[in-house]
């Protein structure tokens, strides 16, 4: 019995968005934008997160021993910072080392710095990890006032504009995406309305003969469950083709940038774009009914 009732549940919900076509897809579409919006912020937020941590690491500063300083001079140097204040780390990078990793950045022209080999002029560095952002200034005086320093190279203003843009960023998606999401969930509702008022009498009927309020609200509830998945699905597949264009496009055009493989976020993704489509399609209807049908 009970398995007929989940049946006639089914498809007295899928009758009543057949029968208000215009307004399910409305109801979907509308939904199914904001899932897309949502879907495809998430996935850029991540990448760029993903990319800041390895942008050599923002939190760091460069400092470049002098080009002429003797082996005696640069230990020294690293000794003097390795004390300093709101000091982490400081590695040491000697200039071979660096001549090796321009190589290997830049492979498609490593034979130019063959020449190089016997005469490298870049100079000896460390790499100075720090702890807080707000002392950073002190910190950057301090290591260019050490002997035998030339150059001090701080990331921390990049660090902060890129933090700003993407803070930005956020705000305005988030409320685009907060407006586009209530007005999905008022389509829903009046698709929902609509269902409700076209069995009026149906529902009437029911309850003089006693129906529960789940009996008849069950319809009702799946029919926004079905609105939210098929919306999911459909936003799902839009971003997937959309990341895939990306990913092609930029990700072998730009190698300072790493997009991330879709695979490596598709689980998490598909699971929040579901979950968000069913709870919207469902919280519509439950507005809906209890303001029409008082349950």
């Amino acid at each position: 019995m009970k398995g007929n009732n989940i049946f006639y549940m089914l498809g007295q919900s899928f009758k009543s968005l057949w029968r208000n076509g215009i307004m399910t897809i409305a109801s979907i579409t509308v939904l199914m934008s904001c899932l897309v919006l949502i879907g495809s912020f998430s996935l850029l937020v991540y990448n760029i997160n993903v990319n800041l941590a390895e942008i050599g690491s923002l939190q760091e500063i460069v400092v470049f021993c002098d080009t002429d300083a003797d082996e005696a001079t640069v230990q020294q140097i690293g000794e003097q910072i390795a004390v300093m204040p709101n000091v982490s780390d400081c590695v040491f990078v000697s200039k071979e080392e660096a001549l090796q990793s321009e190589r290997e950045r830049y492979q498609e022209y490593a034979y130019l710095l063959d020449d190089l080999e016997n005469s490298n002029p870049l100079p000896d560095s460390y790499r100075v990890t720090y702890e807080d952002n707000n002392e950073v200034s002190a910190l950057v005086y301090q290591l260019e006032e050490l002997n035998g320093v030339y150059r001090v190279r701080n990331r921390a203003d990049i660090a902060e504009s890129i933090e700003n843009v993407k803070n930005g960023v956020s705000f305005i998606f988030i409320w685009f995406l907060a407006i586009l999401f209530v007005v999905s969930i008022f389509i829903i509702i009046n698709t929902i309305k609509l269902a409700v008022e076209s069995r009026h009498r149906e529902i009437a009927a029911m309850r003089y003969i006693g129906a529960t309020n789940f009996f008849m609200t069950t319809p009702f509830l799946l029919e926004g469950a079905i609105i939210g998945l098929v919306a999911a699905g459909l936003a799902y597949l839009i971003e997937y083709e959309l990341y895939q264009y990306i990913f092609r496009s930029i990700g072998t055009s730009y190698n300072i940038i790493r997009i991330i493989p879709f695979q490596q976020m598709s689980g998490i993704l598909a699971i929040g774009t579901v979950a968000i489509g069913v709870f919207a399609g469902m919280l519509a209807s439950r507005i809906s009914l209890n303001k029409y049908m008082k349950v």
